[in-house]
Parts: structure tokens; sequence; C-alpha cells
């Protein structure tokens, strides 16, 4: 009996004991983060200039010859063929030229048949010096002065045929013709500075943009050191039009100027674009992209992933082998898609938390797991809290 009320008052020692004693609080788990392990891959390196658009061939048709306009051929504004008659000019004085030029031959050629028939009896006097040899040598020479002078006189015939040609203006090139600065009544003098009308080829165009000689020295410099390369889309070129519209046709890369601006210190880079709807204009504002080369090893990560400290600077959350977050100050070249392109800071291997950055303080151990782009949003995990009940 005194054993069972010893054991007894031992039980409720301890019960009482285990009632006082305060509940220990449980370890918070490890925060998981998702994380995306850096891998070198190609990357096309863009550049996006602004710039202008220009026509393919622009001709200023000016008049050759003087003289009232009489008629204009064309509608403003329309396409034209190359050879297409834009003007005529009063002919009548032309023609009356092409007519005295041609009397003036026949009248030379005339003279031809009494010099030569001169020389020829000469020639048989002065074989039995009935003649001076001074006189048959006159003879010859205005036998000459007669065929030189028809040379002439065709020379001269040519020239008034092709001056009347000239009072019917012709389109010297294919493409869209302007508005006319003169009209029927309108006198126009040969070489005149100012011109009648303009026309523009504008099927394809081209688009000049300035580029800085200081960038395109940099990518030289890449290229020569095979950091760069020229892949087959390097001479592809795409628009962005003034409305922020993309260009539906892409053009090609044409050729760079060979000399650098000195009061801009850039080179125009010139690429051409086929414009059968004549979408394109001159002198549009236009941005185009143009492809400077591959890299094969760049090593790029979501924009998502970055952020920037007090001091301005890019910075990302990378998981440590030992599982620790530590922060990493990037240099970020430009953006690719979606990614930026870093040139510092990381290094291939590289796990960079995606998902879960707000638990993932610098110096904080995590669990990694592998994310992807495509999976849904994994929630934020946060220590469980214990406390006395």
């Amino acid at each position: 009996m005194a054993l069972s009320s010893r054991a007894a008052l031992l039980a409720s020692f301890l019960l009482a004991a285990c009632a006082s004693g305060e509940k220990q609080p449980a370890a918070p788990p490890t925060p998981e983060v998702g994380v995306l392990q850096v891998k070198p891959q190609p990357a096309t390196l863009t550049v996006t200039l602004a710039g202008r658009t220009t026509a393919y061939e622009t001709s200023e048709v000016r008049p050759q010859v003087s003289g009232l306009i009489v008629a204009r051929l064309f509608q403003e504004g329309d396409t034209v063929s190359a050879g297409q008659a834009l003007y005529r000019i009063d002919p009548q004085p032309y023609v009356q030229q092409v007519a005295s030029a041609r009397a003036a031959l026949a009248r030379a050629r005339a003279s031809i048949a009494s010099s030569a028939a001169l020389q020829r009896r000469y020639g048989e006097l002065v074989r039995i010096n009935a003649i001076a040899r001074q006189d048959y040598e006159n003879a010859i020479t205005t036998a000459q002065q007669a065929r030189a002078d028809v040379s002439a006189q065709q020379a001269a015939v040519r020239s008034a045929e092709i001056d009347l040609a000239r009072t019917t203006i012709r389109a010297p090139i294919s493409g869209r013709i302007g508005r006319s600065v003169v009209t029927t009544g309108g006198l126009a003098t040969a070489g005149q500075g100012d011109a009648l009308v303009t026309i523009q080829r504008l099927d394809p165009i081209f688009v000049d943009v300035p580029q800085s000689s200081a960038d395109l020295l940099r990518l030289r410099q890449q290229l020569l050191a095979g950091s760069l390369s020229r892949g087959g889309s390097a001479a592809r070129v795409r628009l962005r039009l003034e409305d922020g519209s993309v260009y539906p046709i892409e053009g090609r890369l044409q050729f760079a100027d060979v000399s650098v601006d000195p009061a801009t210190g850039t080179q125009t880079i010139r690429a051409v674009f086929p414009n059968p709807r004549a979408l394109l204009l001159p002198g549009m504002y236009v941005r185009a992209e143009l492809v400077e080369g591959v890299q094969g090893d760049a090593l790029l990560i979501p924009q998502r992933a970055v952020t920037r400290n007090e001091r301005g600077e890019a910075v990302t959350l990378v998981v440590g082998s030992d599982n620790k977050v530590a922060q990493r100050v990037l240099k970020t070249d430009r953006v690719i898609g979606n990614d930026w392109l870093v040139t510092s800071g990381l290094n291939p291997g590289d796990r960079v938390v995606m998902e879960g950055s707000q638990m993932a303080q610098p110096g904080a151990t995590v669990k990694p797991v592998p994310w992807h782009p495509n999976a849904p949003a994994r929630p934020a995990s946060a220590p469980s809290q214990g406390g006395a009940k």
C-alpha cells in the first residue's frame, strides 16, 4: 500500500512538471527558391538606330533647249516610265533649224562635184605642163575643203535634229513624278537652275541611319578578336515605322560609309528595302534594327532576375554550392528579347534565383529547385510560428 502511494505521488509530480514546462518552438523549414542555371548560348546581337528613308533614284528634269512649253503630258503624282513624254516645247524654231542645216548640207555636197571635176582637169593639164603646179595644188585643196564642208554640215544636221527631238522632254528614269513647277505657256530655258519636275524611284528604297564610329570600331575589334561572328542573318535589317508598326518586309544592309562625319562622329549605314506598295516615302523617320553579329558563348538571364542596388548597379541573387545566397553585381550590355546579356558578374553554371527571392536574403540557406519559365509560380514559403498554448 505504501509502494502504491509513492508511485502515484511520483506520477502526479511528473505530470505537474510537464504541465508547468514551456513548449519548445519548432525549427523553421528551409525556404525553397526557384533557380535557373546559367549556360552559355548563341545570341544574335542587334542595334536599333534612327534614320530616314531616301529615294533609290532621283532625277530632276530640266530642259535642254529653250522655248515656250505648249503641253504638259502627265498627271502629277503618277508613276511614269523611262522615256515617257512629259512636256512639249514649241518645235517650230527647231524645225526651221533642221531645214536650214539640210539645205546647207545640200549646197556643200553640190560644191564637191564642182571642185572634184576641177581637180581632175587640172591633173590632166599639169601632166603636159599646160598650167602651173601651184594651180593644181590649189584645186586639190579646194576639193578637200568641199568634202570637209559636207562633213561639217552633216554634223550640223544631226545637231539640229537632236535639238528638235529635245523639244519633247522625256522621263530619264521610271518612278513617281512630283509637282510640276511650270504650266503650259511657261518659258523653258536650256540649263536652267530650277527643275521642271522631280522623279523619284521608290521601289526599292534606301534607309540611311547614322551610327557612332566608336560603336563600329568596337564591333570590328570584336569581329577581329573572334568574340563575335558574322552569322547568316548579319545583313538583314528590320524596320519600325513612325506609328510604331513593324514594316512587313525585311531589308538588307548595303554598305557603311567609308568616312566619319567630323561634326557628329558618326558613319552612315545604308540599307535597301523592297517597297512594292509605296508605303515608304522619302524623308520618313524610321527606326532600323540591324544585326551586328552572333556571340556564341553569351550569358543570358531573364530581366526579372535583375534588380538595382542603392548605387544603381545591376544585381542578382545567386545560390552557391553550399546552398547559401549571395548577391552579385553585374555588368549588362543590352537587352535581347526578355533577357539581359551579362558581360561580367556571372560564370557558366551559376544558379540565379528566379522565384522566392523574398525569403532568399544574402547569407541565408535555401533549398534550390529548378525553375522553368512556363511553370506556375511557386508560393513564397515562410517559417512556421511556434508558441505556448
